[in-house]
């Protein structure tokens, strides 16, 4: 079906744009993988955090889902999302608002990777008499927090803990976050065995306990494309997948072509001695993470396109101030800076598509249904 064309000059830039046919196949290419592997899928619903987006995302829009905060946990349990896992690590102050979002009708579980946080949940357990789900983060890589697999004595002492204090340990996770720093299928797919054999490794040493160990959860973006194995594992966790980013289109999980989010921006000026065309998008639209800087490519602020999202060769918002983006050809290239009247519309890709909707209340919807098309999605932010 032939998308129908939106009347962008109706918009106030910048704005952020949502293609609904990229972000449907973004989705159905990891649907389809995680059944091949065996797994149950658990999207993360940080990067979109609406509910329109979710129900693209959930399968039957119910879940099991993932997500980085709790004010997204309150959103989507009120939506109707019944499995949600809270995947960052627990602070004793925000127990109350787990035991009331599960109150609410869903079934939330947390996660924590050390003694004090145990102490805390299984505190809250006794107190109160519910039982709190939990889960163990697993340091499969080094990125960030998480009990070694070969820690057997922190693991079984939290999982002891827990168990006096009324908590339901659920079981273990990871995420290879390193995975980020390399390219191609081949090493993210070393990643993802990381993945699975830290997790495995753990969720042996708590059964062979007398632990109960139902979930064994893994996942980043990277590890979740480039898996072959996930044997002893029994949930994929991803997120960035929704959207596509150009970081990882430069680490070689997807195309440049399947970057489903845009930032539509107008041009507002021109320094032509200098090589730049000025638009009204600045880090405050697109955010100032530069995830590509360290990559073979280096796409600036981002990769411009036309205002119908064709990527204009060799150029890229090479630097971003407050409220100013200045469009440039990008070093080292001998092509010519296109003749872009003050008004004319343009779209920029993102480095990072959860970092850049962040900056925004919503999206703006391209799309070949023409009930969809030219609708606008809220998100939510705060914690």
């Amino acid at each position: 079906m032939a998308q129908e064309k939106i009347d962008f000059t109706s918009l106030e830039t910048p704005c952020l744009l949502l293609d609904t046919a990229r972000l449907e196949a973004n989705v159905a290419r990891l649907r389809a993988r995680a059944k091949a592997l065996g797994v149950q899928l658990r999207p993360h619903l940080k990067t979109g955090k609406s509910v329109d987006v979710a129900r693209l995302v959930l399968d039957r829009g119910t879940g099991p889902a993932t997500v980085s905060t709790l004010s997204e946990a309150e959103l989507f349990a009120k939506a109707g999302v019944r499995d949600i896992l809270y995947a960052v690590g627990i602070a004793p102050q925000k127990l109350n608002r787990v035991l009331a979002i599960r109150e609410s009708g869903c079934d939330l579980s947390i996660l924590l990777d050390s003694v004090g946080q145990a102490d805390a949940v299984a505190t809250k357990c006794t107190e109160t008499g519910q039982e709190i789900p939990v889960l163990i983060e697993i340091d499969s890589d080094g990125h960030r927090g998480g009990v070694s697999p070969q820690d057997p004595a922190t693991l079984l002492q939290i999982a002891e803990i827990l168990e006096r204090g009324g908590a339901e340990l659920r079981g273990v996770l990871t995420h290879a976050g390193e995975s980020y720093g390399v390219v191609g299928r081949e090493a993210h797919a070393e990643f993802a065995e990381l993945e699975r054999l830290a997790t495995t490794t753990a969720a042996a040493t708590l059964r062979r306990a007398g632990f109960a160990c139902p979930v064994v959860s893994v996942g980043s973006t990277p590890t979740a494309h480039g898996a072959q194995n996930l044997d002893g594992v029994t949930e994929l966790r991803a997120g960035v997948y929704t959207f596509f980013d150009l970081v990882m289109a430069g680490i070689g999980v997807c195309s440049v072509e399947d970057i489903a989010l845009s930032v539509l921006t107008t041009v507002i000026g021109h320094q032509k001695e200098k090589g730049w065309i000025l638009v009204d998008a600045g880090w405050m639209a697109l955010s100032r993470d530069r995830g590509t800087a360290s990559q073979a490519v280096d796409q600036g602020y981002g990769l411009v396109c036309d205002v119908d999202g064709r990527v204009i060769p060799e150029l890229i918002l090479g630097a971003a101030n407050q409220e100013h983006g200045t469009i440039s050809v990008r070093v080292g290239s001998d092509a010519q800076l296109p003749d872009l009247p003050v008004g004319a519309q343009l779209r920029i890709l993102p480095n990072h598509a959860c970092a850049t909707a962040a900056q925004h209340k919503g999206y703006h919807i391209v799309s070949s249904d023409s009930a969809t098309n030219g609708a606008y999605w809220p998100r939510i932010s705060g914690w």
